[in-house]
């Protein structure tokens, strides 16, 4: 059995490879792990929904390339109410789904795809609720439970969404991908077929990128969508090549095997900029790294101590050491390329005398034990978390504060958060709305704990601040309230803000016209391929 997988593994690499050598039109990505899901609904990381919505699946409306602006996707137009709890959208005809050895679709795109999929998030008793264990986290940090009143079919193509209260952001957060539209036609196949889950496992979308096949922890296959309602892809395939080592995808950048990779080495930074094979687009990143407390455990449900350890950490330090010039020092947990960010706020300075005094105020002249836990993978926003926790450790020791670092497998690590076992720990967000909300409510708002609340943050008077601006449409005024928010937050110190990172999208010099998403994401439709 071994020998024959082994055998079959060469076999398959050897057909990508030929497939990539035979066709100038193929392009491979290669990525540093692999994705935790491929239904952007279970999930709640940029590496899964690059494998999943950003390729295969459309949305209502989606972010013009490059930008945090929407634009009409399957719904071509919509209408709000003066109240601004009504939302009509107006279907896009003749768009049609993918198929697979399992399913092909006898009809278009129409209102009951959209239907089934806010159903079956919203309803609990939708037959697809409980499917794949499903969660639905973002839609729950995004306070979707709440906030819908009903999603009504008006006809095959209208659809009205009714809202319990006014959400200034409820247009960008419909671009987002955990609300991305499922086949329902697919969705009952599968479910008479007694394998409801196929539809996590084998996503069918109305995206410009058919999903072809995943072979695990290896390769995820991706073939253009001929029919895709927008025009057919440059490129004809699409190989995701999941490569763990940072050196090892650079080196395969360098000798040609891949054609763009992400989360470079910021070490290798300098080099690659100076290789005449590669090109290297930056951005400042919409992220914040953040080490979070537990403030619902002594010794952090004390303020003074959480304000200590601010004060205790040198995070021009960590800037230096971590990200080599690829970062910022964070003050806020909102990044300063957000509207609503609160510069005049004055961080936290490096001072490890302060930091003294304020534990003994709270009660901790010679400090305590404790335990820091350790992210597991890099992202976007900490290239190496574990360097970050070193140098974290090392600071806190020299205040009387003794931590152990301590680590899980990821989906392990993220679980064990939710469930409120955290001390205090490294975490990492990145926007995918580009609205100031999209950090404060899900990250620090009571409402998410037990889902990306990691600090269990319960702050009335922060949750009363978020629910005044999110009803307001005047962006002013509803920066005015984020920079109260920051105020109370820099006050409260949930968190430390560590640090805001700069993207980076190393490429071969044959890939063409690719845009960096301000959301971090990887998004191939529009990207050209030249010799």
């Amino acid at each position: 059995m071994k020998l024959k997988m082994k055998l079959s593994l060469i076999a398959t690499t050897l057909f990508i490879s030929t497939l990539a050598q035979a066709s100038d039109k193929t392009l491979i990505n290669c990525v540093s792990r692999s994705p935790t899901g491929f239904s952007p609904a279970l999930v709640m990381d940029g590496t899964s929904y690059n494998a999943s919505s950003q390729q295969v699946y459309n949305r209502l409306v989606e972010f013009k390339r490059g930008s945090t602006e929407i634009e009409p996707a399957l719904a071509e137009r919509w209408e709000v109410s003066d109240d601004g709890l009504a939302y009509t959208f107006y279907l896009r005809k003749g768009v049609k789904f993918h198929s697979n050895k399992e399913f092909k679709p006898s009809r278009e795109f129409n209102a009951d795809d959209v239907i089934f999929s806010f159903e079956r998030q919203l309803n609990k008793e939708h037959p697809y609720h409980n499917v794949s264990n499903g969660t639905y986290p973002y839609f729950k940090a995004m306070k979707f439970p709440k906030l819908l009143k009903s999603v009504e079919k008006v006809d095959d193509y209208t659809v009205k969404i009714l809202l319990n209260k006014r959400d200034a952001t409820f247009l960008s957060s419909l671009g987002m991908d955990f609300i991305s539209i499922y086949s329902a036609e697919y969705a009952d196949t599968m479910l008479k077929k007694g394998t409801p889950e196929n539809v996590d496992t084998s996503p069918i979308g109305t995206g410009p990128f058919v999903f072809s096949g995943y072979q695990l922890d290896q390769k995820i296959r991706f073939l253009a969508n001929k029919d895709y309602w927008k025009g057919k892809a440059d490129i004809d395939r699409l190989i995701f090549d999941i490569v763990p080592d940072a050196t090892t995808r650079y080196a395969k950048l360098q000798a040609g095997s891949c054609d763009m990779i992400d989360l470079p080495n910021v070490a290798d930074l300098d080099k690659m900029k100076k290789d005449p094979k590669v090109k290297v687009l930056s951005q400042p990143g919409l992220n914040i790294a953040y080490i979070a407390f537990n403030t619902e455990k002594a010794p952090f449900d004390n303020v003074k101590v959480r304000q200590a350890l601010n004060y205790a950490v040198d995070k021009n330090a960590i800037i230096d050491a971590v990200y080599r010039g690829a970062g910022v020092v964070a003050k806020n947990p909102l990044p300063p390329t957000i509207w609503g960010y609160n510069n005049e706020i004055t961080d936290y300075e490096y001072n490890p005398e302060k930091a003294k005094a304020l534990l003994k105020e709270a009660g901790f002249e010679n400090g305590f034990e404790t335990k820091i836990w350790v992210q597991p993978v890099v992202r976007a926003s900490n290239p190496n978390p574990r360097r970050m926790a070193e140098l974290v450790q090392s600071d806190w020791n020299k205040v009387g504060v003794k931590a152990e670092l301590v680590s899980y497998e990821w989906g392990d690590y993220i679980k064990r958060t939710k469930a409120g076992e955290l001390t205090t720990g490294t975490y990492g967000w990145s926007g995918d709305n580009g609205d100031p909300d999209n950090f404060l409510s899900p990250l620090l708002g009571s409402d998410n704990i037990g889902n990306s609340n990691y600090a269990r943050f319960n702050s009335p008077e922060l949750d009363a601040l978020l629910d005044k601006a999110i009803g307001l449409s005047n962006k002013a005024e509803r920066a005015k309230i984020y920079e109260q928010a920051q105020v109370l937050l820099k006050e409260q110190a949930p968190w430390i803000n560590v640090a805001h990172s700069i993207n980076f999208a190393p490429m071969s010099k044959r890939v063409q016209d690719y845009k960096q998403s301000p959301f971090g994401y990887s998004y191939f439709y529009g990207v050209k391929l030249v010799d």
